[in-house]
């Protein structure tokens, strides 16, 4: 199975204010293990960059100016992920911005119709409810080493989240790029496991009741007749039905 760990980091949040995509960073797995195959490129965005973006992913219009346009490496994009599963942290946002940029340039399938998708964040909420899923949060979940991201960059974030997919989906045997066969250790694998079971249901006995209702009795006594659970006599119509 051929999978592409792919991000995006761009001038803004929304593409409905003209943002644009400035990095694409991209890292091929085949069968589970990462090929050394990557696609990476900056863009000239075209517009300026706001300071809260570089504060952000590091980039200026002054350095990705002399960088080639969307429209330039497109074709090539495509060309590298085509027929993949793409995996995406937080899909919605990466596919809103290349479906925009494709948009600009009069294609109108999407990228959806080219590759299918996972959303790693999707999948991390489902593995682990109620936690931070961030990738930072997931690299220390899993013991990836990310202390060289200093700033967001979409290759090293690319690279990290296929890390992450791997350990997080069931482990590999090697994470690096050696084609030399390795010895199968035992992997992590997501099971589903029905907790359905047959519960017994155990009576008690003569002497057991016996014993209970005595019991009712001294707290009856003690408490000056108010026992919120005390047995109602058994012609009682108004007992409640359990």
């Amino acid at each position: 199975m051929r999978q592409i760990a792919l991000d995006t980091e761009t001038t803004g949040l929304e593409t409905a204010l003209n943002h644009r995509i400035v990095e694409i960073g991209a890292v091929e797995i085949i069968d589970r293990k990462r090929t050394g195959r990557t696609f990476h490129t900056y863009l000239n965005p075209e517009r300026d960059v706001p300071a809260k973006a570089t504060e952000v992913h590091g980039l200026t219009l002054d350095f990705l100016q002399s960088h080639p346009r969307f429209s330039e490496v497109a074709e090539a994009f495509l060309e590298f992920v085509a027929g993949s599963q793409l995996l995406i942290h937080n899909a919605a946002f990466d596919l809103g911005f290349l479906d925009h940029e494709f948009g600009r340039l009069g294609k109108s399938s999407l990228m959806t119709d080219r590759c299918t998708v996972l959303d790693t964040l999707a999948l991390a909420k489902e593995l682990h409810p109620g936690q931070r899923n961030s990738l930072d949060s997931l690299c220390k979940r899993y013991a990836i080493d990310n202390r060289h991201r200093e700033y967001h960059g979409a290759l090293l974030d690319a690279e990290l989240l296929a890390d992450v997919y791997l350990a997080m989906s069931g482990g590999q045997g090697d994470l690096g790029l050696s084609s030399a066969p390795t010895s199968k250790a035992p992997t992590r694998a997501v099971q589903s496991v029905s907790l359905k079971r047959e519960i017994p249901v155990i009576a008690a006995t003569d002497a057991e009741l016996v014993a209970h209702e005595r019991v009712l009795k001294r707290i009856s006594k003690a408490s000056k007749g108010i026992v919120l659970f005390e047995t109602p006599p058994a012609d009682d119509a108004s007992a409640p039905n359990h």
